[in-house]
């Protein structure tokens, strides 16, 4: 899993405060969206992104993939990016049982991802990529190899969407926006709000020249 120094890691009392009991409140992603998006979307998303993971805290989530499409140009795509790490589905899939555990980062004051999706046969595929706060758009995902990808954030109704805004290439301090002929394509993740603290989490990317790549629908509920 890859991990950066990022800017501005330091001051964490600026993005935690006490709310109402003893829950440390984290506003990094609540600044990331205008102020009555954020008041307007559902409890339970709210608290979802506002938990502080200090210490050993960790948060999981079980469910399962109600189906993950791949086109062939998708599956190629899937398969090449094992040598970064596998941060994409490699297979078509129907219903599977999988799991989510975030945890805080401390050394880059971001937080890890963890997903562990069960498959038809054989071993389930376990996903890692490391969120941090930082970069023009104020929040990148990191897949492993020095990839990752900047990300903008938007509430609309019941949903919390990330969308890519551009990927990028970082090694030894230097960092290489890569151009749109090189990218994958547009990635958007939704995460909607279905009650009774449960969500659906949906991953679709779409190459302006291949069409939908990839597209995964599950369902999850709070641990």
């Amino acid at each position: 899993m890859l991990r950066e120094p990022k800017a501005d890691t330091a001051p964490l009392a600026s993005t935690v405060a006490r709310d109402g009991g003893d829950a440390l409140y984290d506003y990094r992603f609540r600044r990331l969206v205008a102020p009555h998006a954020w008041n307007a979307l559902p409890e339970d998303i709210r608290r979802r992104f506002s938990k502080r993971l200090f210490d050993q805290r960790v948060t999981t989530y079980a469910g399962e993939i109600v189906w993950t499409r791949l086109s062939r140009a998708g599956w190629l795509l899937a398969q090449f990016c094992r040598l970064i790490g596998a941060p994409l589905p490699t297979n078509v899939s129907g219903p599977a049982p999988a799991a989510v555990a975030v945890s805080e980062d401390r050394a880059s004051g971001g937080q890890c991802w963890t997903r562990l999706y069960g498959r038809a046969k054989g071993h389930p595929q376990v996903i890692h990529s490391a969120k941090s706060f930082a970069g023009p758009t104020g929040l990148e995902e990191h897949i492993g190899g020095g990839f990752g990808m900047a990300l903008t954030v938007r509430a609309e109704a019941d949903a919390l969407i990330f969308s890519s805004d551009h990927y990028f290439w970082q090694i030894a301090g230097l960092r290489l926006r890569l151009p749109h002929w090189l990218a994958p394509g547009a990635t958007a993740v939704t995460h909607q709000h279905l009650g009774n603290g449960r969500f659906a989490f949906d991953l679709r990317v779409v190459h302006p020249l291949f069409g939908e790549l990839l597209n995964q629908h599950a369902v999850f509920r709070d641990a």
